[in-house]
């Protein structure tokens, strides 16, 4: 069994997981370990659906499912969530298409942590159905950023954006699937810039 990384890296997802696995294959492919001492350690959902969390535990990645919907509140939720996250120790909280507005509390527990990655050109179209109101609004570009959290709802410092464009006849579902390829990209490489600069 291999040494746990001096940095692990924790990851949430709330679906398909597509971002999660850009960022571990990223990991062994760049060598995170070697270079940064760095890796992911547990994948941690809120839906016990969650086709990711197979993906994770083929690569033996630990996995936990904290279900939103057995908690009363966001705060009980939260507190779950923080306990199975804290187990790890991590470096770094990674939000990979994690689908919960997070508390205040939460935030400021992993200030400086916790990253995440928004399928805009923020802070154009925070929120959701960024696609569909990129389209409606006749943006000639749309994409994606990678930024800290914080307590406002997708803002935080920008880390790194990919810019895609936005063709004509474009649906919300064609669009997104242009940005999701850039995501994969961008992702990881603004990770790796976090670790490499400590």
């Amino acid at each position: 069994m291999s040494a746990l990384p001096a940095r692990p890296i924790v990851i949430l997802i709330s679906g398909s997981g597509s971002n999660m696995t850009a960022l571990v294959e990223a990991s062994r492919q760049r060598r995170w370990a070697q270079r940064f001492g760095a890796g992911v350690v547990a994948v941690i959902s809120n839906r016990p659906d969650a086709v990711g969390l197979g993906w994770a535990r083929e690569q033996g990645i630990a996995t936990a499912v904290i279900d939103h919907k057995q908690h009363a509140d966001r705060e009980t939720f939260d507190a779950a969530l923080m306990q199975a996250i804290d187990a790890h120790r991590p470096a770094l909280v990674l939000l990979a298409g994690f689908m919960r507005i997070l508390t205040p509390g939460f935030v400021r527990h992993y200030e400086g942590r916790l990253i995440n990655i928004h399928p805009s050109l923020l802070p154009a179209f925070a929120g959701l159905k960024t696609h569909q109101r990129a389209i409606e609004a006749g943006c000639r570009f749309a994409g994606a950023t990678v930024h800290r959290v914080t307590s406002e709802l997708d803002h935080g410092e920008y880390l790194e954006q990919a810019v895609v464009p936005v063709l004509p006849g474009d649906t919300a579902e064609a669009l997104a699937a242009r940005v999701l390829s850039q995501e994969h990209m961008i992702y990881p490489l603004a990770v790796e810039r976090l670790l490499a600069a400590g």
